[in-house]
């Protein structure tokens, strides 16, 4: 089903993990995840059967937004090491056979970056056009009705100068003005450096939002929200026809992509769409090589709701769509599909039923462990989606939570000190990856044995043959000799199969004889199609 890739890289079928690095491992007891702690975990994601390992920012910041809001694009924050750290990171990486993707950040920089500090300090200084200003409105407000994804406008006014700048996020996180050459000159500047020291390629933040219509006019208000709503009710509460998704933006990608082939370098876009076909136009040949697509990490436990964002990645992905479960900005699968146990079920089983698709598969950390959001007292909260708004719904802390390792160390052996977010009461002992390692039932041992029959199997090029026949509840397609089948009802399900089989993988109850195979609720099987 859809058309498949022709030029597939190293990266069409491999495994990611995104290490969210302030919270992965703490090597010098400051509560901070860092380079050198992440070095030290790397052989548990190579047991596991990843292939490529992203690392979130680790560039020198103010930390407004916990790394997001760069100041120096070609450094290391001494909170996370140096950049003999990141040296040695990528030689560790490379020396067991992974690959090292690092964030790209080129929608805007901090305010404490050089560029920003010289455009606010001088109006004519050749920095001021790197940014996006704006004189306001008649009536002395900002210069359009735009919102910032993280609550209020998207807008704050220079006093010095009278103008405003813009910002998609937050205040200390200007956009910058990529219709000025400058900045295209400096970005491709800052990939080079990063090919140059052995990194593998990019995963690009916000990617769909580089280029700004040059109307700056008013977006379409599709409903009234007031002064409670959420900072995701308020931006969703208009049509973005002049912020996002603008002509030009794919231009960018296209002159990177260049620049990614020289050195055998994958892109991997943010697009944070919620069609299918818009987000196919930036993994057109010779722009990115792949994207997420965000429906599958808002998908609920509904048949059809799955169904819907599998048929849409498989239409329009063409290969290029990397599955996505988790993320630190949204909801962990297990507390989407219900939470607890069933949750976890669930979530592995979503897992494995997409483990045989066509794209990269990307796990977050903690997937292999089936951890849920972790419960983050108010008073504890970081995320300035919380902090900064009447309203806190949103906020990203419980998916950010400290990674648990060992039931015996003290924080679960994330960090000897006081970690930068709490451990969450609801992770326990038998969460983290020593207990569950020591268990053959756990759902760690379930991911690792469920990779390596991915790993096994690779279909390739094989298309995909949705199953047009059974119970509603039943998800179900073939590719070459592997049948996948996913019971998302309530009740045990019958499917007829197309011959013998072998069961390659299980999550939970499945009877497979007789022609059929039987699925208990939330179960999953991958099978071998054997004549």
């Amino acid at each position: 089903m859809g058309d498949q890739v022709t030029d597939a890289g190293w990266w069409s079928d491999a495994v990611g993990y995104e290490v969210y690095l302030r919270s992965f491992a703490d090597s010098d007891g400051d509560g901070i995840g860092d380079l050198p702690g992440l070095i030290s975990r790397l052989d548990h994601l190579a047991d596991l059967g990843v292939d490529i390992v992203w690392v979130t920012p680790f560039y020198p910041s103010p930390m407004a937004d916990f790394g997001y809001d760069v100041a120096d694009h070609t450094g290391v924050d001494p909170r996370f090491g140096t950049i003999d750290d990141l040296d040695r990171l990528v030689a560790a990486v490379h020396e067991r056979d992974m690959r090292l993707l690092i964030d790209l950040v080129p929608n805007h920089t901090s305010d404490q970056h050089e560029w920003f500090r010289s455009a606010l300090a001088d109006p004519a200084s050749p920095y001021r056009d790197f940014y996006i200003w704006r004189d306001g409105a008649p009536d002395g407000g900002p210069p359009n009705n735009w919102r910032s994804h993280f609550g209020g406008p998207a807008w704050t006014m220079d006093e010095a100068s009278g103008q405003w700048w813009c910002h998609l996020f937050l205040p200390e996180q200007p956009d910058l003005n990529w219709a000025n050459p400058g900045v295209r000159a400096a970005f491709e500047g800052i990939i080079t450096h990063w090919l140059a020291r052995g990194v593998d390629g990019f995963r690009i933040d916000v990617a769909h939002s580089l280029v700004k219509h040059p109307s700056f006019a008013d977006n379409p208000v599709l409903v009234e929200v007031g002064p409670d709503a959420s900072a995701s009710e308020a931006f969703g509460a208009m049509r973005h026809d002049h912020d996002l998704d603008q002509p030009g933006t794919l231009d960018i990608y296209r002159d990177w992509h260049r620049l990614a082939r020289e050195h055998d370098a994958v892109l991997l876009g943010e697009v944070y769409l919620d069609s299918a076909e818009a987000v196919g136009a930036y993994v057109a040949d010779g722009v990115l090589d792949l994207s997420f697509f965000f429906p599958v990490l808002h998908t609920t436990w509904d048949p059809e709701v799955l169904r819907h964002v599998v048929t849409a990645t498989l239409t329009h992905g063409r290969g290029r769509f990397a599955w996505v479960h988790s993320s630190h900005d949204d909801p962990r699968a297990p507390t989407r599909f219900g939470g607890g146990e069933r949750g976890r079920r669930r979530a592995l089983s979503f897992l494995a039923f997409t483990a045989l698709l066509p794209g990269p598969l990307f796990l977050y950390q903690g997937d292999e462990l089936g951890l849920v959001d972790g419960e983050v007292d108010p008073a504890s909260a970081s995320d300035p989606v919380a902090v900064r708004n009447t309203n806190p719904d949103g906020g990203r802390d419980p998916v950010r939570t400290p990674m648990p390792w060992s039931p015996d160390a003290p924080n679960l052996g994330f960090s000897t000190g006081t970690p930068w977010l709490p451990m969450p009461a609801n992770h326990t002992a038998a969460d983290t990856v020593e207990a569950q390692r020591a268990d053959p039932g756990s759902t760690l041992h379930a991911v690792r044995r469920l990779l390596r029959t991915r790993r096994e199997r690779r279909p390739g090029t094989d298309p995909v043959e949705l199953l047009a026949e059974g119970p509603a509840e039943v998800l179900g397609y073939r590719r070459g000799d592997v049948l996948v089948v996913l019971n998302a009802g309530d009740r045990s399900v019958a499917v007829p199969l197309p011959g013998p089989v072998e069961l390659a993988f299980s999550n939970g109850t499945v009877d497979v004889g007789s022609g059929r195979a039987v699925l208990e609720p939330d179960a999953v099987a991958v099978m071998d199609v054997t004549t």
